[in-house]
């Protein structure tokens, strides 16, 4: 795609730091089965990430996109009450993920509302939705082929006699994929740097002739079907659906987002970044819960992670280069 940048040299260092570390400090850390089960504790998020991470670039943000994920993983369950086939169930979750981003995206660009003010209302919306249908119950019972898409590996989808010669989980191939779709659509090609220049300046933007409020909406409208995606695949997981399903998942996805390396501001930043990212912060949380650690420290850590990955790349960026030999500082600069 691109020359990687300083910052995701960082994030390939730390990367190595993290696993290096609890490789040596944690039984069974490096083991295949452990490398491919610390997968499922970043696959999902990073799928979300990677919507989350378009809407930033272009100056947007989506709050209520884990909560898209239950009104999703909903739609899916009551299909499945109804009688329905496995596809349309999986039509039933799609079809809530564009309708729910597509609100959203109607809200900002019709009406002109700030994104962060619209998608906490949907938040407390969606989630609300799902707390009120489904009470303290929760649907059960989905087809095993669903089951697979959880929690098997590409041996059991490809339907080997030895599955464990491919241990590599298909939700980690499902964001692989993602991730290099996204990035090919975001580094290259025209739509791609449409969106780094709405994000950037949207005023000088529409007066170039892009379509602001359609890419915008188009932006939304994929980040519910990434939450559809999503929310089926940790459906499947869990083997439930449940209104608490993916709680406080959108911090986790900004998290990754700016933690990647994308300006918050808009207008910078990389798929890659925001892959590289996922690995991280899912590899060192999935080490804290083999070593016990609480849910709340973790959470913690994953807040302290948000600040100083807002801060650092700033300060890597601002640092004053050292003058030319020979050149005053002046002509240096």
């Amino acid at each position: 795609m691109k020359a990687l940048d300083t910052w995701e040299r960082v994030l390939i260092g730390l990367i190595a730091l993290v696993y290096l570390t609890f490789g040596l400090t944690v039984d069974n850390f490096l083991s295949p089965y452990a490398l491919a089960d610390s997968t499922f504790n970043f696959s999902e998020k990073a799928l979300i990430a990677l919507a989350m991470a378009l809407l930033i670039v272009s100056g947007e943000i989506d709050l209520s996109i884990a909560a898209t994920m239950a009104l999703a993983s909903l739609a899916m369950g009551y299909a499945m009450q109804a009688g329905a086939s496995l596809p349309l169930m999986l039509l039933a979750a799609l079809a809530t993920g564009v309708a729910c981003g597509a609100l959203n995206g109607w809200l900002v660009t019709r009406w002109k509302l700030p994104s962060i003010v619209v998608t906490i209302g949907t938040l407390s919306l969606y989630r609300g939705l799902a707390l009120v249908l489904l009470g303290d119950q929760a649907i059960t019972g989905y087809p095993e082929t669903l089951s697979t898409w959880g929690n098997g590996s590409l041996g059991d989808l490809f339907g080997l006699e030895d599955p464990t010669r491919l241990i590599v989980p298909i939700e980690f191939a499902v964001m692989l994929l993602a991730t290099l779709a996204v990035g090919l659509f975001l580094h290259r090609s025209v739509m791609g740097r449409r969106i780094y220049a709405i994000g950037a300046n949207p005023i000088a933007s529409r007066f170039s002739g892009i379509a602001v409020d359609r890419y915008r909406l188009g932006l939304f409208i994929f980040a519910g079907v990434m939450a559809a995606l999503a929310a089926v695949l940790l459906t499947g997981r869990i083997g439930s659906t449940r209104p608490n399903l993916a709680m406080g998942w959108e911090l986790d996805a900004i998290t990754i987002v700016i933690l990647g390396g994308v300006a918050i501001e808009g207008g910078r930043g990389s798929i890659v970044g925001v892959a590289l990212a996922a690995v991280l912060m899912g590899g060192f949380t999935f080490a804290l819960g083999m070593m016990n650690v609480a849910g709340i420290v973790m959470s913690m850590i994953v807040g302290a992670l948000l600040i100083v990955a807002m801060v650092l790349p700033r300060w890597l960026r601002r640092r004053p280069s050292a003058p030319a030999a020979g050149k005053p500082a002046a002509q240096a600069a």
